[in-house]
């Protein structure tokens, strides 16, 4: 009997490139979510914070429309939120199937998250810090960027290694809807073909790089902490 799983042995001439292949859509679908993701994150947390009453752009009434947006889609399980988006997947990229369909909703689910956590990194900050910025004739602009978000970096970039993780976990979410990827390659030669290696080996290529971008993020968060 022929087959990729015959004898309880992996024909590793399939196997090999299909999870090479799976590599290279996870980390696509990865970095690309993060940088953007990221970025948008960033301004979205800086707006939340910025607009908190008290805070240097006060504006409550944004603060709480934001607020809101933000805590409506955070809550929502990825897997239940990446079928609720369908649709609009379908309308903005053309399809709902693939890493580039896959990547839409898990930059909006990365910017929702995101924005939490630099808002409450920089809620951190000394406002003692921003008046002695205003004292030296700093704007409220230049105070933000030159001196609240440099001050807050550190606890940020360990900020961005736990949404890193959180953005692999949603890869793996979105390759059992046909997303590609790690998730879709453990289930369609792990899972379903009863074969555990395959699955362990591709928790095992997970669990590596997470493991390489937590320790960058570490070493790199501790450098800042020196200067």
């Amino acid at each position: 009997m022929s087959s990729l799983f015959s004898a309880g042995k992996t024909d590793w001439s399939i196997i090999g490139p299909a999870l090479i292949q799976a590599v290279q859509e996870t980390l696509y679908m990865v970095m690309l979510t993060l940088l953007i993701g990221g970025i948008l994150g960033m301004i979205l947390g800086c707006i939340l914070w910025s607009t908190r009453k008290g805070s240097i752009f006060s504006n409550p009434a944004l603060y709480k429309v934001l607020e809101f947006i933000v805590n409506l889609v955070r809550p929502i399980p990825f897997i239940i939120f990446l079928s609720a988006v369908q649709p609009l997947t379908i309308t903005i990229v053309g399809t709902s199937l693939g890493t580039t369909a896959a990547i839409f909703p898990m930059c909006i689910f990365c910017t929702m998250a995101t924005s939490r956590i630099v808002e409450q990194s920089l809620i951190n900050v000394d406002y003692g810090v921003i008046e002695a910025s205003y004292a030296m004739g700093a704007s409220r602009l230049k105070t933000l960027f030159w001196v609240v978000i440099p001050e807050v970096m550190p606890p940020l970039v360990l900020g961005y290694a736990f949404i890193f993780i959180g953005i692999m976990d949603m890869s793996a979410m979105a390759g059992t809807i046909g997303g590609g990827g790690l998730g879709d390659f453990a289930i369609q030669y792990g899972y379903n073909k009863f074969n555990p290696i395959i699955t362990w080996i591709s928790v095992g290529i997970i669990l590596v790089i997470v493991q390489c971008i937590q320790q960058f993020a570490n070493f790199l968060a501790k450098k800042l902490l020196q200067h």
